[in-house]
């Protein structure tokens, strides 16, 4: 490629970019750029081209030197290799973790900073060796427990939440994969079929088409969001107003279709934020469900709805990941510069997920190591670990019994930030799963007032205290925390426990819009001698 050439395809973008950054940048980061306004499409010769100049003055608005200006702020002793900014989503969701969204887990890499065996400028020795037992006393999803597996290391988690352990297991579990396809195709071919539905999924056909239509003629892309960029164009006005054109042909179509949309009095969380025939298709892929006879089979399938219905509850695009009221009509999505819908029909969605599950599993699969790994549902401050091992798994409470657990690696709840019963509370209508929420540490309803800092302080120490039991006399423990409270000296102290070292990470992808600089740290904490 001459260095003197003024416009670029996407492949040569991608290429150029690539050598420009020092890190894969792939043809989809560039249609990507496109798509969304960044950067100008240019037409040259009947393909898609942008312009070089403009691309390299993108590039240079994003500041290369990021990682001098976080340093600045958040210190020198910043870790920027555990940024992870050399990856892609792909990378960091990879194989399994991302088999159901979950609030607050942390990256695989990072784990597998922690537990592999290499050793760096920062990491200066290693923790584990293959065949170790490491515990997760917060196990959220689970993603401590599918590092161990691929690391050759045997891994227990525990969570009050018993979604979080559903998930976690789900994850690490043993699946025939030629059954389960053969169940999904059977549960897919009813839902389609089942003459109850036909009326719902044609109208949402019909409402597509016409979105469609209103959203090449008023949104084109990418002219739309490129004008957005440039302040050329009032979102805001523009948007209320061709979200006030459609409204007569949304309209007409739930009279003419006969939709049912939300209860007024709603009597639980699924009558609130799902449609009539939203939870009738549930119901129905529930039952079959139910019909399936390996357990470990029925348990993904149940995952795999689990996952179609958070992304088919009645909410804008924007408040998917925390609601704020449902919605029954199409509006402007300011995410995607358009005019969007609420959802009609789960079946596009369980398509969508099952098959993307089954190629996540077949993944893992080949990385898989002959180790055991379980989540017990439970009161990590006071649950009885080897008992409730011998109960649940043979297996994995006889290696505890026999060489102890050798580190912690978890990632504890923030004060006051994240309600982790709520955020699945549709699955719980559905599963009846039992609810803990007064037995979370830090929960968002008691706020971060100082007796919230307390009451934490007092559980994370409770936590440690219990789990020590079963921990090696040269034990590690790591937790992943952004301690802005300043709270874990004290934690540390209340455990007999002393902070060793810190490993103080960005955090680059962060779900709030603020997007600053902010970092984690990861706290190594010892018996206190």
């Amino acid at each position: 490629m001459k260095e003197t050439k003024k416009y670029l395809t996407i492949k040569e973008a991608s290429l150029w970019a690539t050598d420009y950054l020092g890190k894969e940048v792939t043809t989809s980061n560039i249609s990507y750029l496109i798509q969304y306004g960044r950067i100008a499409k240019i037409g040259h010769n009947g393909s898609t081209q942008i312009s070089k100049e403009e691309l390299e003055k993108y590039y240079l608005s994003l500041d290369r030197s990021r990682e001098n200006s976080w340093k600045e702020k958040l210190g020198g002793d910043l870790n920027w290799k555990l940024s992870f900014d050399n990856l892609k989503e792909s990378d960091t969701t990879k194989h399994i973790h991302r088999l159901h969204p979950y609030k607050g887990k942390f990256i695989p890499q990072l784990v597998e900073y922690f537990l592999d065996s290499h050793t760096d400028d920062f990491k200066k020795e290693k923790y584990f060796n293959k065949g170790d037992i490491v515990l997760d006393p917060f196990c959220g999803s689970g993603t401590t427990l599918a590092q161990a597996n691929e690391l050759g290391i045997n891994a227990i988690g525990i969570d009050v939440s018993a979604f979080n352990s559903f998930i976690s297991n789900c994850k690490i579990g043993k699946y025939d994969i030629a059954s389960l396809e053969n169940s999904i195709n059977i549960i897919t071919e009813k839902l389609n079929n089942n003459i109850n539905f036909v009326k719902d999924i044609e109208f949402e056909k019909v409402l597509i088409e016409n979105l469609k239509e209103f959203n090449d003629k008023y949104f084109p892309v990418p002219e739309y969001k490129y004008k957005l960029k440039r302040n050329l164009i009032n979102e805001g006005e523009y948007g209320r107003e061709k979200e006030k054109q459609f409204l007569p042909v949304y309209k007409d179509l739930i009279e003419k279709y006969k939709i049912k949309l939300l209860k007024k009095n709603p009597k639980n969380f699924l009558e609130k934020w799902y449609f009539k025939n939203i939870i009738n298709e549930i119901n129905f892929v529930f039952e079959e469900i139910k019909r399936v006879s390996n357990i470990n089979n029925k348990n993904i399938l149940a995952l795999m709805l689990s996952r179609t219905m958070r992304s088919c509850r009645a909410t804008t695009h924007s408040d998917l990941a925390t609601l704020v009221e449902p919605i029954s009509t199409a509006y402007y999505c300011s995410k995607h510069g358009k005019i969007c819908k609420p959802v009609f029909s789960i079946i596009k969605w369980w398509k969508t997920y099952s098959k993307d599950t089954v190629k996540r599993l077949k993944e893992f699969e080949k990385l898989k190591t002959n180790t055991h790994q379980f989540c017990l549902t439970g009161d990590s401050r006071t649950l009885n670990i080897q008992s409730a091992l011998d109960k649940k798994h043979a297996c994995l409470a006889d290696i505890l019994q026999k060489q102890k657990v050798s580190a912690i690696f978890s990632s504890p709840p923030y004060v006051g930030l994240i309600d982790y019963h709520e955020q699945h509370a549709y699955a719980y209508d559905l599963f009846g799963f039992n609810r803990k929420d007064d037995f979370e540490i830090g929960p968002l309803f008691k706020g971060q007032t100082k007796e919230a800092q307390k009451s934490y302080v007092e559980g994370i120490a409770a936590v440690l205290n219990n789990c020590k039991q079963y921990l090696k006399d040269d034990y590690n423990v790591f937790l992943v925390a952004n301690d802005k409270h300043n709270l874990y000296m004290q934690i540390a102290q209340k455990a007999a426990m002393k902070i060793v070292n810190q490993f103080k990470r960005p955090v680059l992808n962060r779900t709030e819009k603020d997007k600053g600089a902010y970092c984690e740290i990861i706290f190594h904490l010892k018996e206190s001698k």
